[in-house]
């Protein structure tokens, strides 16, 4: 599996994409902390497209590579290679490209720029989100030999936790308001691996005050170490469950 990550990861570092979202990270992560000389204020704003732009690069880059890598994976089955070696090379190849992309493009110039809890904890959402997105965009696309019903697929994952889910989550608490939602809300952040990195980060920054009686829940358990470990718990299950769906049809799959 080492030698055909150590390929792969090698093919991938000089894809031309992968070279622009660095740059554009980069660009945007130094352009936001030259316009705002409180690093609390240009931290926050960095979250916002952060949080909007690494799940779906990673969701359209994974697509594309995905059905771009079925020759070379046919390739690879004729030969005495497993399935498993094959599948979790590729994700773990791609996964860390993206990783390191983002890591040289926006973790390090933040940490640099304001080396800070708050902004430890922004680099470390930006990669665990890059590895659940990309194991949500392997599901999606090993579920159909279709490229675009698959990317499609892999997109709307991506509307959906980062726009749509939101919306549902401030229509119940709007239409239950006269109740106590405390538990309901927590169950519902934990279902989003999106909302699960903003809050943790959010409450770093310390704005909860902004949010109410509900920011005062939610740093009342999101802020202990139970609650960060809690949070960081459920996005790694976000990883693991999508991506153990996605080696179950692989492992099957007719390619």
């Amino acid at each position: 599996m080492i030698r055909i990550g150590k390929y792969v990861v090698y093919d991938l570092v000089r894809n031309r994409f992968v070279v622009m979202y660095t740059a554009f990270l980069m660009l945007v992560t130094f352009s936001v902390f030259s316009l705002d000389s409180d690093a609390g204020k240009s931290t926050l704003s960095l979250l916002n497209i952060i949080l909007l732009v690494v799940p779906v690069v990673s969701v359209i880059f994974t697509g594309i590579h995905f059905y771009n890598s079925y020759e070379f994976m046919e390739l690879l089955l004729s030969q005495p290679v497993a399935r498993r070696t094959i599948f979790f090379a590729e994700y773990f190849s791609v996964a860390m490209a993206l990783a390191a992309a983002f890591l040289v493009g926006a973790g390090i110039p933040v940490l640099v720029m304001n080396f800070s809890e708050s902004s430890t904890y922004l680099v470390l959402g930006g990669l665990l989100l890059t590895f659940v997105f990309v194991a949500l965009a392997f599901a999606a696309s090993v579920s159909t030999r279709d490229k675009a019903k698959g990317i499609g697929i892999g997109l709307l994952f991506w509307f959906y936790f980062t726009l749509i889910y939101d919306g549902f989550v401030l229509y119940i608490i709007y239409a239950f308001s006269d109740y106590p939602l405390e538990k309901l809300t927590l169950a519902l952040i934990t279902l989003n691996p999106v909302d699960l990195v903003r809050i943790i980060i959010l409450l770093k920054l310390d704005v909860s005050a902004l949010m109410g009686y509900t920011g005062a829940f939610y740093k009342s358990f999101f802020g202990t170490a139970v609650g960060t470990v809690y949070s960081i718990g459920f996005v790694l299950i976000w990883i693991a469950a999508p991506l153990f769906y996605a080696w179950k049809r692989f492992a099957h799959k007719d390619i």
